[in-house]
């Protein structure tokens, strides 16, 4: 699809559609260039129409679109390499990444790194399946390029490097600080070097570095619940 008017191009994934009208769409794209915004694409539905298959999550895209406004009119779209596919886990792993990132980015604020690494993020997920470790990694990757990154090799309170032998916990506005107790909130000295390092490889890193993110990602998200883990959980219940 191309039409003339198009003031910008930029590589780009759909977070997510919706119908707008009988025959369009409103979508929000995450680009390389401009962040993310929301777009109006325009007669896309209906027989003959190539737009609602391309115009889905997951997809890789070329993109054009103009306007002054906050919601952009899409101008051009075309396939920009081999779409991801991904079923069972890797497919909510997916939304989970597409929600994250319609929650926390703001708009119009671009992250060139960021896209790049979502696209890796899709890429192996299609290719390889759910990789704990990696996901832990873009979250942390995410919560670094939004400056909201903490800083995992030192005890924040005693202003001393973290201890491979001692246990911490994370407290908002404040970091890591030391503890002594071994509750449901302590994570060790070994799994904040293995994340800060990207070796995890422990089932107990593995579980430390999931509460340590969950936490992270929480004080920022705040208290609405995410819908793609809702999702991912009552369908493992049904099952």
């Amino acid at each position: 699809m191309n039409q003339a008017g198009t003031n910008h191009l930029s590589l780009a994934y759909l977070l997510h559609r919706r119908p707008y009208s009988n025959s369009s769409l409103l979508v929000e794209c995450f680009t390389e260039a401009q962040g993310r915004f929301p777009a109006i694409a325009k007669g896309v539905k209906g027989r003959g129409k190539t737009g609602p298959s391309l115009l889905q999550p997951f997809v890789p895209l070329q993109i054009g679109w103009s306007g002054k406004g906050e919601v952009k009119s899409l101008t051009l779209y075309e396939q920009a390499g081999r779409a991801q596919p991904l079923n069972g886990t890797p497919l909510y792993c997916g939304f989970y990444l597409n929600e994250l990132l319609m929650r926390l980015l703001q708009r119009n604020d671009p992250h060139e790194h960021l896209f790049h690494l979502y696209a890796a993020q899709l890429h192996h997920l299609s290719a390889k399946g759910v990789d704990e470790a990696e996901l832990r990694y873009f979250e942390l990757d995410l919560l670094n390029e939004l400056g909201y990154g903490v800083d995992l090799e030192t005890d924040t309170e005693a202003q001393c490097p973290i201890d491979v032998d001692g246990t911490y916990r994370f407290i908002p506005e404040r970091g890591l600080v030391a503890t002594d107790g071994d509750g449901e909130y302590a994570i060790s000295g070994q799994t904040l070097l293995s994340l800060a390092s990207r070796r995890l490889i422990l089932p107990v890193q593995l579980r430390e570095a999931r509460f340590l993110l969950r936490t992270l990602l929480g004080f920022y998200l705040g208290d609405k619940p995410l819908k793609s883990r809702e999702l991912f959980r009552h369908t493992h219940q049904r099952q």
